[in-house]
């Protein structure tokens, strides 16, 4: 009998995961056997190396927020497109054991939020500074979309903080990307501090949260008449692109 191979999904609070779901539903549709998905769900990165040490036949992981920053330097590798993005997201673990860094995230969201592009959507706004928002400033970049960082504090690289973004600001920029966890199930009234005023039918509003379907902040784009996006789409086809990388079927 074929020796159970591993993948799971590296993160913090994690049991709302949609890669666990997916990917066991791959699995059970596509007939793909002797490999199973599990959480690993860890309180700090300290405790990466232990993941890696007592995980029989792990093959590759997925990361999450808090970690796709915090776990580079345990890598042995990181491919140039995640050390350019500077996050994350998927690991494959090599027959010899080496723990190689790729990020599917760009690919996700790039595949994803092309068919919505028109050529009024010139410039973005990206709401948040985190890992997942590295990926998609890399995405704009090759899309030849000019970005601005809106955060808390003022920081390097940050062009807005929220009490500085004004209804003239979010007016001329197109495309708002929420990066944030704002929103997110149980929380779901919460949302980016924006000023919703500014938004227009020619808006596009792009949030990466997926549960719920329509977080506050896609509402409230839709009350303007904007088009709104949430991020299934994405994680689809960035657990696919991680598939791809593990080669496993």
């Amino acid at each position: 009998m074929k020796k159970l191979r591993k993948l799971g999904l590296l993160g913090k609070d994690i049991s709302y995961s949609f890669s666990k779901t997916y990917f066991k539903k791959k699995f059970e549709d596509e007939n793909i056997e002797n490999i199973s998905y599990e959480n690993f769900d860890i309180k700090s990165i300290n405790l990466f190396p232990s993941v890696i040490k007592t995980t029989e036949d792990l093959k590759g992981l997925n990361v999450t927020i808090p970690y796709k920053q915090e776990v580079m330097p345990y890598l042995d590798k990181v491919k140039k497109i995640a050390k350019n993005i500077g996050a994350v997201n998927t690991i494959k673990v090599t027959k010899k054991g080496k723990l190689i860094g790729y990020n599917t995230d760009y690919y996700g969201f790039s595949k994803s939020l092309e068919p919505l592009l028109k050529p009024y959507h010139m410039s973005a706004l990206i709401l948040g500074t985190g890992g997942a928002s590295k990926a998609v400033a890399y995405s704009l970049k090759k899309l030849d979309i000019p970005y601005h960082y809106v955060s808390r504090k003022n920081s390097d690289g940050v062009s807005y903080t929220y009490e500085t973004l004004t209804e003239s600001i979010v007016k001329q920029h197109k495309l708002i990307i929420n990066c944030t966890p704002l929103g997110t199930f149980p929380n779901i009234n919460d949302c980016p501090d924006i000023p919703y005023g500014g938004i227009t039918n020619h808006h596009i509003l792009f949030d990466l949260i997926y549960n719920p379907e329509e977080t506050t902040f896609l509402k409230y784009g839709k009350e303007k008449g904007a088009t709104t996006k949430n991020g299934f789409r994405m994680l689809e086809l960035q657990a696919e692109k991680s598939w791809s990388i593990w080669k496993l079927d």
